[in-house]
């Protein structure tokens, strides 16, 4: 599944008789970047604005979501809706439309956005990049040979910085019903751990140990994390 476009249309207007006023041609919307196979089964509407721009026009984000789902209603009865509010840190300034894509991991956004990111950040050359957004991990400068579970397991830690974690939650979290992989068992859990570490080399001490509990993951000085560029949006 994907993102096309919508792009607009403006048809010349035909030259009418001196005596008449030409009527204005409304423009033609299309939709486009459609690959074969493909159909249309709905849209996204970006909508830049704040609370604060809300205010100042009298109504708030919830009135304005209900209110454009209302105009759908009575334009398309039957038809469904969903809608999010996308969240930034308070000062974090830009466009609050291009927020918003960002947040809704609007495609064209968001390799926009990295492309920027790359340029303005050269990688580090030494210590430990865990880089979620790229689903990587470098040690001094070289790409880790993890294996898509091995860094399934490493992330699962790291978004719970400083939380110990029991082999049962890594297990259900990480092993689902829908999972083509044999469910492990919490032995197994540790051969996991141990293969993860084993490739971390000097860096293996970034997943401790609790005795009894689990494992954890605690900040370390020459560790630098990188999370995806996007803010998770609040559903209404």
């Amino acid at each position: 599944m994907s993102l096309a476009t919508l792009s607009q249309l403006h048809p010349a207007v035909r030259p009418a008789p001196a005596a008449a006023t030409p009527e204005p041609t409304p423009p033609v919307t299309r939709i486009r970047a459609v690959p074969e196979g493909t159909e249309a089964r709905g849209f996204a509407l970006y909508v830049g604005i704040d609370e604060a721009k809300a205010e100042a026009a009298g109504t708030d984000l919830p009135r304005i979501v209900e209110a454009v789902k209302r105009l759908l209603a009575e334009t398309v009865p039957g038809a469904e809706t969903y809608a999010s509010v996308a969240l930034a840190p308070v000062g974090a300034g830009g466009r609050d439309v291009d927020v918003v894509r960002l947040a809704l991991q609007d495609p064209a956004a968001l390799a926009k956005h990295r492309q920027a990111t790359v340029a303005e950040k050269p990688e580090p050359k030494g210590g430990v990049v865990i880089d979620i957004s790229r689903k990587r991990v470098l040690l001094d400068g070289d790409t880790a040979p993890l294996t898509y579970k091995e860094f399934e397991l490493l992330q699962f830690l790291v978004l719970r910085e400083g939380r110990t974690i029991d082999r049962a939650e890594i297990i259900s979290t990480l092993w689902g019903e829908t999972d083509d992989e044999e469910t492990p068992n919490e032995r197994t859990i540790d051969v996991h751990v141990r293969r993860l570490r084993s490739k971390l080399g000097a860096y293996e001490d970034i997943v401790r140990t609790v005795r009894g509990a689990g494992y954890r993951f605690d900040r370390h000085a020459d560790v630098t994390i990188r999370y995806a560029s996007t803010p998770s949006p609040d559903v209404f």
